[in-house]
């Protein structure tokens, strides 16, 4: 992979002061986000499930509808940097969440690794370990909350 965005960017910028490229290019492409969770409101607490949007697609771990997606899916966030204080709910690998915490990229994100499929050698994407939504009913969705994702 290569960029035409000087090496590093995001060592040397803050979120909020990353253009609309550098932004998109910092998602990893792992497709965790793209899972439900559950939310203990209790204590804040939050689990990952391993059911998938109905718009992940499963094999890229792409949104098929991402420029829809928070119209189409009513709890659907876009991620932007005005919201860098709330990325608590992104999972700790995350790109997003380790910039916005002043932590370097993961060596298998695409901007160190040169690859997109190396999010999914390294066993970080969701590829292969995901169920898809409206198979799972909501009353059984604690059942699937998994530990793979932090």
């Amino acid at each position: 992979m290569k960029t035409d965005i000087f090496p590093d960017f995001w060592k040397k910028k803050r979120l909020e002061d990353l253009n609309e490229k550098e932004w998109e290019l910092l998602c990893d492409r792992c497709g965790r986000c793209c899972l439900h969770k559950v939310l203990y409101e209790d204590t804040g607490e939050v689990f990952y499930t391993d059911i998938a949007c109905r718009y992940l697609d499963e094999e890229s771990c792409l949104c098929l509808e991402y420029a829809r997606s928070a119209e189409l899916v009513s709890d659907c966030l876009k991620l932007c940097p005005r919201d860098v204080k709330g990325f608590f709910w992104l999972p700790e690998t995350c790109a997003y969440r380790l910039m916005a915490e002043g932590r370097d990229l993961k060596w298998w994100h695409p901007l160190k690794s040169g690859s997109f499929d190396s999010v999914h050698k390294a066993g970080i994407s969701v590829r292969g370990k995901v169920v898809a939504e409206g198979t799972v009913p909501e009353a059984d969705m604690e059942d699937h909350i998994v530990d793979w994702v932090k």
